[in-house]
């Protein structure tokens, strides 16, 4: 009984440990430009998703975003990632969108390069084909200031250049932060499942019988 009871709390171990994840994601409006933005409306500059995915076993977050269009070199803009990793003490109240909470910001360049907060990205994390943006970061440079990985928000925000927030052409999500991901609800079923039987077989156990 004792190897049978060892057999099923690894299982349950595993059943947490092994947890598939599923990514957030928002889809954003096209044509939605920010009020007050001034730059040119142009297409790689107008978000139309964002998600995501908090991968466990690389301690990393994969961020990708769909523009409204192929992302072009030859014109300008670049995209800024905010990061709410616990505090986040800045947002953007002075235009109405104080739920777009950050202390961290990565900022991606068309080129394929990216920053977090003046530390560069590996080569190779930023990934770019036509609509499509990706971005691979590490939770090293993302350290927690309150947040478990799976609670940090995000927030996407193109801009057509440096400057304030003038040149910001689109935020997504509009008014909020998206949060890492969560296990399926399958995962929670099955773990559920495993300490289920894990708790049937600890109440059949029987105490050992003392002896002289």
């Amino acid at each position: 009984m004792r190897t049978s009871l060892s057999i099923l709390a690894i299982s349950a171990g595993l059943a947490i440990g092994g947890q598939a994840i599923a990514a957030q994601t928002i889809s954003d409006p096209t044509g939605d430009f920010a009020s007050g933005y001034v730059g040119p409306h142009q297409a790689d500059l107008d978000v139309t998703s964002f998600s995501v995915d908090w991968i466990a076993a690389s301690s990393s977050f994969l961020l990708k975003s769909t523009m409204a269009g192929a992302i072009d070199t030859s014109l300008p803009g670049f995209y800024a990632i905010g990061v709410n990793t616990g505090t986040g003490p800045n947002s953007f109240a002075s235009i109405g969108l104080g739920g777009v909470r950050f202390n961290q910001v990565i900022a991606v360049q068309k080129a394929g390069t990216a920053t977090v907060s003046g530390n560069s990205l590996p080569s190779g994390a930023v990934t770019i084909s036509g609509d499509l943006l990706s971005v691979l970061v590490p939770l090293s440079l993302l350290p927690s200031t309150g947040f478990a990985p799976e609670q940090y928000g995000f927030n996407i925000w193109p801009r057509s250049g440096a400057g304030g927030t003038e040149v910001i052409s689109d935020f997504a999500p509009d008014n909020a932060t998206l949060a890492a991901a969560v296990p399926e609800p399958a995962t929670w079923a099955t773990m559920l499942a495993g300490f289920g039987v894990l708790g049937l077989a600890l109440r059949r156990r029987r105490p050992a019988t003392a002896t002289a």
